[in-house]
């Protein structure tokens, strides 16, 4: 297959060749979908010989020996289906991965029957057997992709061609041809070894190509890729962080209580996190649950004495039997706290000062349950609240870190001395809100400040782009200098834009700032001279340039190219009076007519033109503050291909997950921290933006209500606004990253599901199921 692909693909034929564009790289990779999917049912098929090589015992009888013969059959109809199915993934559901949907929560667990999480678990497997298969290849075939995609750093849950769309192409395929549920969960998995070997092939063979082509590698996000194209963070799927006795079927048991009432009330359901992640990467879990199991109980060591009395002493000092829900409960305290100390984003003295707080935690969870299950817990809050808050501080030399820490210190010294309950952490956390009140106030006042002037650039904004469009049409039956054009359609656009927005009582033209398009226009139409047009423009000139002076001053206009537009303007009014008989005066004129333009704005650039009190009030800064000096030639074209990336249709958001599909996305190795893009950056995400080449800690604290502007705030007031043209560049350029766009305590709850799921995939335990 790597040789016919090759061929196909033309490294050989046609080396001088222009590079590809991502669409190539997709139309080859889906030119192979048909025998790659030809190779998967071959290699079932010869598992079906009895004397074969490959034979498997399993697809020797019964209905998966006719479900596989059945495949063969159809070979044609299974491969166009496979195709179809590959081909509409990586067009409409092939782009950057759910992020909502990869985390396996508590809630879904509940959710699950005994079939569905058995066909879950078989679909996670076969995600498995593909990423095992091409792990070493992948890292190359990313960085080549996300070079096509535009990025200069690795984005690998934006290749549309990753593993798992190839396993989703399977899957649905199955799902077609194999209607009998328990025959396809037997098929997936060894089909997907088959499609990782293969699809190994190719992706080595598609790297290859884009290699020779001239195609350069994006580079990793803060690193370098390390030896053998494997990115420093990737870890392999079969390579657990977290090797416990913890696995989906025992979770769902520990969570209903069943290890201690088997047939009892879901009487544990209520100790545990609404998010049960909290388990993963936490090396103590393994410890923990076989302690809680084996402990031996005092029944068992009463029956171990040898005499009455110290079978009767035994049990009367042995405390009330506690549930192993209960006991996991407590654990889940410690290791919360556990796991905050291991945070490296928190800073050492902080972290200090929190364990300090465990101990207040555990006698709270001893006696309130809803620690866990309430989100909105004053306890949970209080965490949320001091970790969130200390992100803004990189270190803990920044201005403003002492007085933060001090608030906290105090706080966990007036726990110990304190009943602890619910109303306890309630009343703490109403005294810290209270201290931090007097700065959060000052920084609001800026921050709301800020906001209305970019709501009112947004609002402007989307207006002129209708008025251009407007001005657009009208300018279609003319013709008129290239620099008049593009005046009207970018900088009078947002004069008549801005005027529309200023007028109270519902006029379209309060200004006549919309008639002086008309006039304008008429005023330089490259057009033979008819009667009376000297007279006209001598009568109209005056009032025309003092209208056009009063409209770009109202939205605080740059005056260099103000008076760049004048002085184009009046030369070719001047030579237009002449009428002809000033021969200097009409060289003067072409010669204006044909400069370039200064007033080109592009549609990305127009949509998010700020005046200059705007730029003040907003901190509003462009993708030139941050970017080093680039050639004229090289900006524009940079420019240029960032509109076509951003003028490109979206892609058609997925469909709901169903409780099985998350369970299959949960199953992926967790990959290297990945930028999200400018619209799914949610309000509240700390971020490092590398300013005057510095990284400094930022929280984005508002976003337009159209998506087009955001801003950034420090914990000292400075701010930085943004057009998402700009946020999307710097996201590519690497000079901003994402520190954390989740709660830290809801992240350290987050991921149980997920080690459990890991662990259930990495086999059975005991000699049993789990």
């Amino acid at each position: 297959m790597a040789k016919m692909l090759k061929l196909r693909l033309g490294v050989s034929d046609d080396p001088t060749a222009l590079q590809p564009s991502l669409n190539d790289c997709l139309d080859a990779m889906l030119q192979q979908a048909e025998p790659l999917m030809n190779d998967v049912l071959r290699g079932l098929f010869l598992a079906t010989v009895p004397t074969g090589p490959q034979r498997m015992p399993m697809f020797q009888k019964g209905a998966n020996k006719a479900a596989i013969d059945g495949l063969q059959r159809d070979s044609a109809a299974v491969c166009q289906t496979f195709k179809g199915e590959l081909t509409s993934i990586v067009y409409h559901g092939g782009g950057k991965e759910q992020v909502h949907a990869e985390v396996l929560r508590f809630e879904d667990l509940q959710l699950f029957g005994d079939a569905d999480l058995d066909q879950s678990i078989e679909v996670a497997r076969a995600q498995q057997e593909v990423t095992s298969a091409v792990e070493d290849v992948l890292p190359d075939l990313d960085s080549l992709v996300s070079t096509l995609l535009g990025w200069r750093t690795i984005q690998p849950g934006l290749n549309p061609l990753r593993p798992d769309v190839f396993v989703r192409a399977l899957q649905s395929t199955l799902s077609i041809h194999v209607p009998d549920a328990p025959v396809r969960e037997a098929l997936i998995t060894p089909a997907a070894g088959l499609l990782g070997v293969q699809l190994r092939k190719l992706y080595k063979e598609l790297s290859d190509w884009l290699t020779s082509t001239g195609v350069e590698p994006a580079v990793p996000l803060g690193g370098r890729i390390a030896k053998g194209g494997a990115t420093p963070t990737g870890a392999s799927v079969n390579d657990s962080t977290a090797k416990t006795l913890l696995t989906l079927d025992k979770l769902r048991k520990l969570l209903a209580g069943d290890f201690d009432q088997p047939k009892g009330p879901r009487d544990f359901l209520h100790t545990m996190p609404a998010s049960m992640s909290l388990l993963q990467e936490m090396k103590g879990v393994d410890a923990l649950v076989k302690r809680l199991e084996k402990r031996p109980s005092p029944q068992a060591a009463a029956a171990a004495a040898e005499t009455l009395e110290e079978r009767e002493k035994i049990m009367a000092e042995a405390p009330p039997p506690a549930k192993l829900g209960q006991q996991l409960g407590e654990e889940v305290v410690r290791l919360l706290f556990d796991n905050l100390a291991n945070d490296q984003r928190l800073l050492p003295s902080l972290k200090r000062t929190l364990k300090k707080m465990e101990a207040s935690v555990l006698r709270l969870a001893q006696e309130d349950s809803r620690f866990f299950s309430d989100r909105n817990h004053s306890a949970r809050m209080l965490l949320d609240r001091i970790s969130q808050r200390s992100l803004a501080f990189q270190s803990e030399e920044d201005p403003g870190w002492p007085r933060f820490l001090k608030t906290v210190e105090q706080s966990a010294a007036w726990l110990e001395s304190k009943v602890i309950d619910a109303d306890t952490f309630s009343e703490l956390l109403d005294h810290l809100t209270t201290q931090w009140s007097e700065h959060d106030a000052s920084l609001k006042a800026k921050r709301e400040e800020a906001a209305r002037a970019l709501l009112h650039a947004e609002q402007r904004n989307l207006l002129a782009q209708k008025l251009s469009l407007d001005f657009e049409a009208q300018l279609e039956e003319v013709e008129v200098a290239d620099f008049v054009a593009d005046f009207l359609k970018g900088s009078w656009a947002q004069v008549v834009a801005e005027a529309q927005l200023s007028c109270t009582d519902g006029s379209d033209d309060p200004f006549g700032y919309r008639a002086v398009v008309d006039d304008l226009i008429w005023s330089v139409q490259r057009s033979t001279a008819q009667r009376g047009r000297m007279r006209r423009l001598v009568e109209m000139i005056p009032g025309l340039l003092a209208r056009l002076k009063e409209g770009l001053q109202r939205i605080d206009y740059p005056p260099e190219l103000t008076q760049h537009f004048f002085d184009n303007l009046i030369t070719i009014h001047r030579a237009a009076v002449q009428e002809g008989r000033d021969p200097e005066a009409d060289r003067a004129a072409e010669v204006a007519e044909a400069a370039p333009s200064r007033f080109d704005i592009d549609a990305a650039e127009a949509a998010m033109w700020m005046a200059q009190n705007e730029v003040s009030d907003s901190g509003y800064v462009d993708v030139d503050s941050f970017l080093p000096p680039q050639d004229e030639a090289a900006a524009r074209a940079a420019a240029e291909a960032e509109v076509e990336r951003l003028s490109r249709p979206p892609a058609e958001p997925p469909p709901p997950e169903s409780p099985a599909a998350a369970v299959e996305e949960a199953a992926s190795p967790p990959a290297s921290p990945e930028p999200v893009s400018a619209g799914e950056m949610r309000t509240g995400t700390w971020v490092e933006l590398m300013v005057e080449k510095k990284w400094t800690r930022m929280q984005l604290t508002w976003a337009s209500p159209h998506g087009t502007l955001f801003m950034f705030t420090a914990i000292t007031g400075t701010a930085h606004s943004m057009s998402r043209r700009t946020l999307e560049r710097l996201r590519a350029e690497g000079l901003i990253r994402v520190i954390a766009d989740r709660n830290v305590v809801d992240e350290a709850l987050d991921n149980v599901a997920q080690a459990a799921l890991r662990n259930t995939l990495g086999g059975k335990e005991d000699g049993g199921p789990a």
